[in-house]
């Protein structure tokens, strides 16, 4: 109870004394965000106790966690990478259950660690991207079952203040909630909620998310704010009532996760429910789709790709014969018809820098650079055909005029459902730089 007075009152100081929370808000620091991403417990190691690592202590059919692929002391060389393609961007998310092991007591050791990684990404002339719940919470969190628990909304603002108070006045771009649609099924998937608990879960995070944007601003006036929601081709329209649409108003920015599509003639996205992602066909034109979709949705706000990427089988080319490098660069193309079209596009970030953990399995590889986390002991990253097309593309703002798609659209979208079938994205309009 002293607990969530204690917090209750710091918020209502902060907005007393600072104003509302535009107020001295700083522009936009670069014309154009390119970035790369990770998340705490799926690139870390050396896991604290959380709802995460007890799942899979107990689970026999997941992967052994092993130690990830080793962020926690291998940051440096991450960044390196990072910042030799050219990248201004790095997403990371500061682990609550590492800094916070038990209600109320803050971990020094790993504070610092933190703060040696937004040193080196700041010395490496990169923003960072900070965010505050990337599917993870401490264990003593869990104990009283999550989001569910009302309590959790005052510990956890608790948390972001002392994250933010840290961190403040660095340009900071601060995501709140990773997909809190998929955060929700991820819960009930490893048992944390149940169905009925659902209505207090949303409300929960709904609530923690619209007074953590106050409090970010109250206390970082230069920092910009999201909540990235992962697009569900052909869903977002309901799956946005969930949290998106009760939080629009707090939002500096819409961040979308964009991976798969689904058209009349491609039905694949059905293997996501098995977790074969590389199954799936990809479509890159629905990244347009879907910034359309946003920026019709929420005209005001600008639109920030903060993850899209594409999942190989353990490292082995497609079946379909796409590569990374293609999919890059078809993606890219599409983002820059997009901001040719209008639609206020201010950055892309590529999931991920390297492969990781995918909530139980390493057999989904997504990285730039590739690791073998479960037969390389070294944890060697070893660069994919993308490394250098991405630090060509971000060199020149996007893929050059007169660039032929190595996949073309689908036969009538269904990811914006009916839009993206009936007026379909038109590979033959002009390209925008993307600076």
């Amino acid at each position: 109870m002293l607990r969530r007075v204690w917090v209750i009152a710091v918020v209502a100081v902060l907005t007393a004394s600072l104003g509302s929370p535009s107020a001295g808000a700083a522009a936009w620091s670069r014309a154009f965000y390119w970035g790369v991403a990770t998340a705490g417990y799926q690139n870390e190691g050396s896991a604290p106790d959380s709802n995460w690592s007890r799942y899979v202590a107990r689970t026999a059919s997941v992967d052994r966690y092993a130690n990830a692929v080793d962020f926690r002391h291998r940051y440096p060389e991450d960044i390196r990478l990072a910042a030799g393609m050219g990248v201004n961007t790095f997403r990371f998310s500061v682990e609550w259950a590492r800094v916070e092991p038990q209600p109320g007591v803050w971990d020094e050791q790993e504070l610092a660690y933190y703060d040696d990684v937004i040193r080196q990404i700041r010395q490496a002339g990169m923003t960072p991207m900070i965010t505050l719940s990337h599917w993870v919470y401490p264990g003593w969190v869990a104990d009283r079952g999550g989001f569910a628990d009302a309590r959790t909304v005052d510990d956890f603002l608790a948390f972001t203040g002392r994250i933010v108070q840290r961190y403040r006045e660095l340009g900071v771009l601060w995501v709140t909630f990773n997909e809190p649609v998929a955060f929700l099924t991820q819960e009930l998937r490893i048992g944390a909620v149940n169905v009925f608990q659902i209505p207090a879960w949303q409300a929960d995070v709904v609530r923690a998310h619209r007074q953590a944007y106050d409090l970010i601003h109250r206390l970082d006036p230069s920092g910009k704010v999201t909540s990235n929601q992962s697009f569900y081709s052909g869903f977002n329209a309901a799956t946005d009532l969930v949290v998106m649409d009760q939080i629009k108003d707090k939002v500096d920015f819409i961040g979308l996760d964009y991976y798969y599509g689904v058209s009349l003639d491609n039905l694949t996205a059905v293997n996501g429910i098995s977790s074969e992602f590389w199954k799936i066909k990809l479509q890159p034109e629905g990244i347009y789709d879907a910034l359309r979709y946003y920026a019709g949705r929420y005209p005001e706000l600008p639109l920030y790709i903060v993850e899209n990427g594409m999942p190989t089988d353990n490292g082995q080319p497609r079946a379909d014969g796409y590569t990374r490098s293609a999919a890059l660069q078809d993606s890219i193309f599409w983002v820059q018809r997009a901001k040719a079209d209008g639609m206020n596009v201010i950055g892309y970030n590529y999931w991920s820098i390297t492969d990781n953990y995918e909530w139980g399995s390493y057999r989904p590889r997504f990285g730039l650079y590739t690791v073998d986390a479960l037969t390389d002991p070294a944890l060697t990253r070893r660069p994919t055909d993308a490394v250098p097309v991405y630090r060509q593309v971000i060199a020149t703002g996007g893929v050059p005029s007169g660039y032929h798609l190595v996949q073309g659209p689908s036969a009538c979208s269904l990811v914006d459902p009916l839009v993206s079938c009936v007026s379909p994205a038109n590979p033959d309009g002009p390209l925008a730089p993307l600076r």
